[in-house]
C-alpha cells in the first residue's frame, strides 16, 4: 500500500511540474456579523492584518459630507488611489449602514472602482448593511489580465450587518493596479469603510507557491526513489 502511494505521489508532482501549474495563490480572509456586535468581523480583519506590515487604511475621516467621486484616497507610504463611481460620503449611520471607525464611510448602490498609483498585493475593507435587499458585493482587480472574486456576503443578512474581508496576491508579478466593486441589487444600498492597501513587500507571511522547476525536481527525485526502491525488491525477490 505504501509503495502504491508513493507511486501516485510521484506520478502526481511529475505531471504537476510538467504542466508547469504553479498558479499564485489568493489568500483571503472573510469575517460576517449579522446579529449584533463585530467579532468575526473585526476577527478577520486582525488575521488579515497580521500578515502585513507598514500598510495604510483609508478612513475617509477627512472628507465632508457628501463628497462625491472623483475622491482622492491616502495610504500613506502604500501610496494613493482616485475613487469613482456613484455614491457619496455620509458622516451618520443610515438605515443599517454606519461608520466602522470615526464617524464617516463611503455609501453607494452602484458600481465602483479604485485605481492605484503603485501596484498592490493587498487590499481589505469592511462593509456593512450588504446583502439585506439581495445584493452581493463582486469584486474586479486588473493586473494584466481581470480576476474576480465573490466575497461570499450573506444574501438576505440582517439590516445593519458588518462584514470584513482582505485578499493578497503572493506573487509580486500579479501584484494589480486597480479594483472594482461591483453590486449585484441596485435597491442594496451599501456602506464601506476602513479600506486598506498593502505592496508585495508588505506581506510578511503568507504560503509560496513553489516554482514549476522545484516541483518538477521534487517529482523526479520520488520517482526515482520509488524505482530504486522497486529495483531492490526484485533483486531480492
Amino acid at each position: 500500500m505504501k509503495k502504491k502511494y508513493l507511486v501516485g505521489l510521484a506520478t502526481l508532482l511529475l505531471f504537476v511540474g510538467m504542466t508547469g501549474s504553479a498558479y499564485a495563490t489568493v489568500v483571503s480572509f472573510f469575517g460576517e456579523d449579522l446579529s449584533g456586535g463585530r467579532a468575526d468581523a473585526d476577527a478577520a480583519h486582525a488575521d488579515f492584518m497580521s500578515i502585513l506590515t507598514g500598510v495604510g487604511t483609508e478612513d475617509f475621516e477627512g472628507f465632508n459630507y457628501g463628497t462625491s467621486t472623483p475622491i482622492s484616497l491616502d495610504f500613506g507610504v502604500a501610496g494613493t488611489a482616485t475613487l469613482n463611481g456613484i455614491g457619496r460620503i455620509k458622516t451618520y449611520s443610515s438605515i443599517g449602514r454606519w461608520a466602522t471607525s470615526g464617524t464617516k464611510y463611503w455609501e453607494t448602490n452602484s458600481n465602483f472602482n479604485i485605481t492605484f498609483s503603485t501596484a498592490i498585493s493587498a487590499f481589505g475593507f469592511y462593509g456593512t448593511d450588504i446583502g439585506d435587499f439581495g445584493g452581493e458585493v463582486i469584486l474586479n482587480y486588473t493586473n494584466g489580465t481581470t480576476q474576480t472574486i465573490g466575497i461570499g456576503n450573506t444574501i438576505g443578512a440582517t439590516d445593519g450587518s458588518v462584514l470584513y474581508f482582505g485578499f493578497c496576491e503572493d506573487e509580486k508579478d500579479l501584484a494589480f493596479n486597480s479594483i472594482s466593486f461591483s453590486n449585484t441589487n441596485g435597491r442594496d444600498w451599501f456602506g464601506f469603510d476602513d479600506m486598506t492597501i498593502g505592496i508585495h513587500e508588505q506581506i510578511t507571511q503568507y504560503e509560496p507557491t513553489p516554482e514549476p522547476s522545484t516541483v518538477l525536481l521534487v517529482g523526479i527525485g520520488l520517482a526515482g526513489l520509488v524505482g530504486y526502491s522497486r529495483k531492490r525488491f526484485t533483486a531480492k525477490s
